[in-house]
């Protein structure tokens, strides 16, 4: 019987571990085809039994054993390539060429790392069969083989230097590199290996947070959308509403002048007429007058002057006035007030609030910067010392509403957030969120005035504790008749008159601190302009004998 004819090609029997034909060939569960030593040499590297090439995990290694009909089919696929030159492919383009060929070239099927060359499937035999080649590493088909030599000794590169981070040939490992940490280049490839995992696996995460971001960002502008549609909505019918009052306001106003000047019109048109009526009427006594003072008749104008010279009655005419002015006072001061507030709301920047987690952002109007002592007085909210933070030296009285160093150590009992170096006291009112605006009288030489976040240090001289002095507080000193502002221990000396009372202004939202001297005017002395991140504390301290007073204000001192 005539021997069936094989048409498959000899890559088709390739183990993917060396990239070169089965050797030995052994099948696993899986179905996949590797060289028996290949596989053997990967497993007792590993920790775990796996497939090189799916990946599949075996909780047990499974016995490896030859597959006999695969391992002759190669055997007889080699006879039939080896006898049939024509089943082997001429070099095409893009195909890496045989470098044993003469004439017309073959494709390669294998380059060799070692020779270095490439060659087809008839000059690779040698390689196969030929004891003195069987060492020799073989590869896919490559047209840059001397990218894989040594430059200098134009060796193969077969090690890594770990000190240089480089590849190099066993003649560099001797001379160059004698010395150096060297492995191979498998060995080497697993590190790198580890490390680009490692790599790939941080893109993954970072990736994922940017996608997360972005999908983050893309709601955020969606809700930022619906919220500002409502927010126009509700802005539209607000300012229509606003508009449709004051217009009907003018209506009215409007047609009450109109009426009151009617009325007025007509009083004065009556009064016209009387004093018309009046006019003619004393014009004719005129005449009559003066006609008989030019007659001769003795007897005629002796019998007629006393009854001539009686005048008309005079009407209430005379006691009339005419209302020219329509303003009213009341009306006048509501009308600038309105426009003062209306002047403000368009000078009101419009801030947008971050939103957290999936809530729809929030716009809200910011109000404008208190400019007269009046408009502080308005955020004035009361503070009280707390006597647990208090340096035993200074003297707590008034309702905790003044304090005063004293030196004298008082028996105030352990508490935690007591200052047991520095002479300073905080306020028990947490701060956050809002505006806010005390005053304080102070006396003597060396008193500071200031806020400072809760984690503030209380124990020791260091800089953690003192107000100013750090990143968590933020202070104004009034020191050898001189003022300067502190924080984080950088200190700005500021040139102003003393006054004994101060005003501080918070606004925590917008990250702003002010201090101002306080007379019949307000003297502003610095601005800190940051952003707070938590809850701030009212704070003094104290250099000699100083004192502070806490000032009860109310929106009617000044």
């Amino acid at each position: 019987m005539a021997e069936a004819q094989l048409f498959v090609s000899q890559d088709e029997f390739t183990c993917s571990v060396c990239l070169d034909t089965l050797t030995e060939p052994v099948t696993i569960p899986c179905g996949h085809n590797f060289c028996l030593k290949c596989l053997t040499d990967c497993w007792d590297q590993s920790q775990e039994c796996s497939c090189p090439q799916c990946r599949e995990n075996f909780t047990t290694r499974p016995a490896l054993r030859r597959n006999n009909l695969l391992n002759e089919v190669i055997k007889k696929l080699k006879k039939t390539t080896l006898s049939s030159p024509s089943s082997q492919n001429f070099a095409g383009p893009g195909d890496v060429e045989c470098d044993f060929c003469t004439g017309k070239k073959f494709r390669a099927v294998k380059s060799c790392l070692t020779c270095p060359a490439s060659y087809c499937r008839t000059h690779l035999q040698p390689h196969y069969e030929g004891e003195a080649w069987k060492g020799h590493k073989l590869v896919d088909p490559d047209r840059n083989l001397k990218e894989k030599l040594c430059v200098k000794h134009q060796k193969s590169l077969e090690m890594f230097c770990r000190n240089d981070e480089m590849c190099i040939c066993l003649m560099c490992a001797v001379t160059e590199h004698d010395g150096h940490e060297k492995v191979e280049l498998e060995t080497e490839r697993e590190v790198k290996q580890k490390q680009l995992r490692a790599t790939q696996s941080e893109i993954r995460r970072r990736l994922e947070d940017k996608e997360k971001k972005l999908k983050e960002t893309r709601r955020a502008m969606e809700d930022m959308k619906i919220s500002v549609e409502r927010m126009m909505g509700e802005n539209e019918k607000s300012f229509t509403d606003l508009i449709h009052c004051i217009e009907e306001a003018h209506k009215k106003l409007t047609e009450r002048i109109t009426e009151q000047e009617k009325k007025e019109m007509e009083k004065a048109e009556e009064v016209m007429e009387k004093l018309k009526k009046e006019i003619e009427e004393l014009k004719r006594k005129e005449a009559e007058l003066k006609e008989l003072s030019e007659t001769k008749d003795l007897l005629h104008f002796l019998q007629t002057l006393s009854s001539r010279c009686v005048l008309p009655a005079d009407g209430d005419s005379l006691s009339f006035t005419v209302t020219t002015d329509f303003s009213s006072e009341d009306l006048v001061k509501e009308l600038s007030c309105l426009k003062k507030s209306l002047e403000k709301i368009s000078e009101q920047d419009i801030l947008l609030l971050t939103p957290s987690g999936h809530e729809a952002p929030v716009f809200t109007l910011r109000p404008p910067e208190p400019q007269s002592r009046e408009e502080f007085l308005q955020y004035f909210c009361p503070l009280t010392l707390d006597i647990n933070t208090a340096h035993r030296g200074l003297r707590l009285s008034e309702g905790n509403k003044k304090v005063t160093y004293e030196g004298t150590k008082a028996k105030y009992p352990d508490h935690p957030d007591r200052f047991d170096c520095y002479f300073q006291v905080l306020c028990r009112e947490a701060l956050t969120g809002t505006r806010c605006y005390w005053e304080v009288e102070c006396s003597g030489n060396g008193v500071v005035i200031g806020v400072a976040y809760k984690g503030l240090g209380r124990k020791g001289q260091g800089r953690k504790c003192g107000i100013g002095r750090n990143d968590k507080s933020w202070c104004l000193l009034w020191s050898h008749s001189q003022y300067s502002v502190w924080h984080n221990n950088q200190q700005t000396v500021i040139s102003a008159p003393y006054r004994p009372r101060i005003g501080v202004y918070l606004d925590w939202p917008a990250g702003s601190l002010s201090f101002y001297s306080v007379s019949h005017t307000m003297t502003l002395l610095h601005r800190f302009n940051t952003s707070f991140t938590e809850p701030l504390y009212r704070g003094f301290g104290f250099n000699d004998f100083c004192s502070v007073t806490i000032c009860h204000l109310t929106p009617c001192d000044h």
